[in-house]
């Protein structure tokens, strides 16, 4: 029985995204080791731009591969995982001692495991099942640039943005429910209401882009635990009730 010879493909343009993604998370770690910690900043929330468009790019264009699924995580374990981390370190945990760089170890170990659990997942619904790895790493990011606007010295919050760093860690290999904005695309035909509106949201964070990118990564990660309270408290009033209906019977 003679072998067939499969051709692999890969897609270049999806790719080159993911490519760019993998290249702003190098920049970022550069510039923390250079203490420019506003550019590395920046550069990872620009690399979490490319993140989503590779993604809805080979959607689109029907170019989606095992090779690209794989090539998008490993650059995602770099710029949302080991840059963030290196970044909050050399900010502000590193006089912190151990529990400083045990606090960033953790957070690239969390983000490293909450990437394999959405590789091996089979879910495609709404939701994703613990806070995503590149909202983890935005939140980091914003309050870099959220304290560089305001001229605030991080040393006297060392402590909360310690404890933030654990927060962020256990949410991301947590069960709480985060809305995905897989569905959201930019290929298709939308309302002219929500297009005002999401013209009205860039507009606004375009005037004070340092302050309301810190609020809308703050209100994100706060919407998991609150999600997961709802859909508990539902799904227990549901229960109650198909017992109550069970008794009435």
């Amino acid at each position: 029985m003679q072998k067939q010879n499969v051709k692999k493909s890969i897609y270049i343009l999806p790719n080159l995204f993911t490519s760019m993604n993998l290249f702003c998370g190098y920049y970022s770690i550069t510039a923390s080791v250079q203490l420019r910690f506003v550019d590395a900043a920046i550069a990872i929330l620009i690399g979490a731009v490319f993140d989503l468009l590779d993604g809805k790019i080979a959607r689109a264009t029907n170019t989606t591969s095992k090779f690209g699924i794989e090539y998008d995580s490993l650059a995602d374990l770099i710029t949302f995982g080991l840059a963030p981390a290196l970044l909050m370190f050399l900010w502000v945990l590193e006089s912190a001692g151990r529990p400083g760089w045990s606090a960033a170890l953790l957070f690239t170990i969390c983000g490293a495991l909450r990437l394999a659990r959405f590789n091996t997942s089979a879910s495609s619904g709404s939701d994703f099942e613990g806070l995503p790895i590149p909202a983890a790493a935005a939140m980091n990011v914003s309050l870099v640039l959220f304290f560089s606007r305001l001229q605030i010295n991080p040393e006297p919050y060392k402590l909360i943005l310690l404890v933030l760093m654990f927060g962020l860690s256990f949410c991301m290999v947590s069960s709480f429910k985060y809305k995905s904005l897989k569905k959201v695309s930019f290929f298709k035909s939308m309302k002219f209401n929500k297009l005002v509106g999401l013209i009205l949201i860039f507009v606004a964070i375009a005037t004070e882009p340092y302050i309301l990118l810190f609020v809308v990564f703050s209100i994100y990660v706060i919407s998991g635990p609150f999600l997961s309270l709802i859909y508990h408290l539902s799904s227990k009033n549901d229960k109650k009730t198909h017992i109550d209906n069970g008794f009435l019977k």
